[in-house]
């Protein structure tokens, strides 16, 4: 399932201005960007049931992005949990970018695709969640594959 109406004309209208001229918006998504470790996960859940007593449980999430692919870069704007479209994040140049380890997740809920970046170390993880899956293996397809 894609972005509701609402939510993707707010995209688009938040991306507007950025555009290059002649740059047209491909795709527009919601996904979890970047990794959470395990440590990190387990520090949070000890903590949070410590302070609660054990009546409260906790998780942590990768980051919730809105994603506008365009055929020059890719947008990423603030998610404010799933409300309007914040403010641009991460702006990457298509030429520079490609997906790799693209795979179902989590029970084959979510899925999941590290993206390369030309010149850099280490990749990002983007994890499109059970409403916004179909739009992973579309974002994914949309990019080169990394050797």
């Amino acid at each position: 399932m894609a972005l509701n109406t609402r939510r993707a004309r707010q995209l688009t209208e938040a991306a507007a201005p950025l555009l290059l001229q002649d740059e047209r918006i491909q795709l527009t998504t919601l996904a979890g960007v970047g990794s959470v470790s395990v440590r990190r996960m387990a520090l949070t859940a000890a903590v949070v049931g410590v302070v609660s007593g054990g009546t409260v449980m906790a998780t942590v999430t990768p980051r919730p992005m809105y994603i506008a692919l365009t055929d020059r870069r890719i947008l990423f704007f603030d998610g404010n949990r799933g409300g309007k479209p914040g403010k641009l994040v991460i702006e990457l140049p298509r030429p520079y970018v490609s997906a790799s380890g693209s795979k179902k997740a989590f029970l084959g809920l979510q899925y999941v695709t590290r993206l390369s970046v030309a010149g850099q170390e280490t990749g990002l993880k983007v994890t499109f969640p059970v409403q916004h899956r179909a739009d992973g293996h579309r974002f994914a397809a949309a990019l080169p594959t990394a050797g």
